[in-house]
């Protein structure tokens, strides 16, 4: 066997105090990015829906609705009226929503 002479290459202890003191500091982590969905919106839903919660929808020409969600999709809400027809409604067609008083 022919045996090379081989080199043991070692970092010095000063680049690895560097490197630790680096990573301590978060240096070397990218800021991650934050998540595309964060499911508030169908938590909200869900929320409201359970409780059976009254709710006024302004749409997006000024007309006010009532009801209650009775459920919802990811492009529409169904709206349960009392003694009026329910509605399907599309949600690029709200403009606000929220709690009826009383």
């Amino acid at each position: 066997m022919d045996s090379a002479n081989r080199k043991l290459i070692r970092p010095s202890l000063l680049e690895v105090k560097e490197q630790m003191n680096s990573s301590r500091r978060g240096d070397n982590h990218k800021r991650m990015a934050p998540p595309e969905q964060t499911n508030a919106e169908n938590f909200y839903y869900l929320k409201q829906m359970q409780a059976r919660t009254p709710m006024v929808i302004v749409l997006r020409d000024g007309e006010t609705l009532e009801g209650t969600i009775e459920w919802y999709d990811k492009g529409s809400l169904k709206i349960h009226r009392d003694g009026k027809p329910n509605l399907l409604l599309y949600k690029p067609s709200i403009k606000y929503m929220y709690k009826a008083l009383g």
